[in-house]
C-alpha cells in the first residue's frame, strides 16, 4: 500500500518560515512527479509548487514565487516545500501530491493526509 505522509505544519508569526516534508512509502516502482497544494478556509484547493522527476523542473504559483522553494530527494522519496516570509493569506491545509508508478504497471495519483499551515501574530 503507497502513502505520503507529510510533515513540518504549524504556527507561525508573520515574516517566519516553516518547511514541510512529504514522503512516499510502501511497494512500488517509482515516484514521478511531485507537489503541494493548500486550501484554505473557504476557498478551493489550489497548486503551489510541483516538481518533476527528472531535472528537477519546477513550477510555482504566483503568489508564492520568490518566497517558497520545492525540492525533491529522490533516494528518499521525499519533497519539501521550504516557506519563507509567510504571510497570513498562506493560512490553509497543504496537502502532499505524487503521481507513483505501481507494480501493477499504473501511474496513480496519491495524495497526503494534508498539514495545517497558520500564519498569524
Amino acid at each position: 500500500q503507497v502513502q505520503l505522509v507529510e510533515s513540518g505544519g504549524g504556527l507561525v508569526q508573520p515574516g517566519g518560515s516553516l518547511r514541510l516534508s512529504c514522503a512516499a512509502s510502501g511497494s512500488f516502482f517509482r515516484v514521478d512527479g511531485m507537489g503541494w497544494y493548500r486550501q484554505g478556509p473557504g476557498k478551493q484547493r489550489e497548486l503551489v509548487a510541483e516538481i518533476t522527476s527528472s531535472r528537477d523542473l519546477t513550477n510555482y504559483a504566483d503568489s508564492v514565487k520568490d518566497r517558497f522553494t520545492i525540492t525533491r530527494d529522490n533516494a528518499k522519496n521525499t519533497v519539501y516545500l521550504q516557506m519563507n516570509s509567510l504571510k497570513p493569506e498562506d493560512t490553509a491545509v497543504y496537502y502532499c501530491n505524487a503521481q507513483i508508478w505501481t507494480l501493477l504497471g499504473t501511474r496513480d495519483t496519491y495524495w497526503g493526509q494534508g498539514t495545517q499551515v497558520t500564519v498569524s501574530s
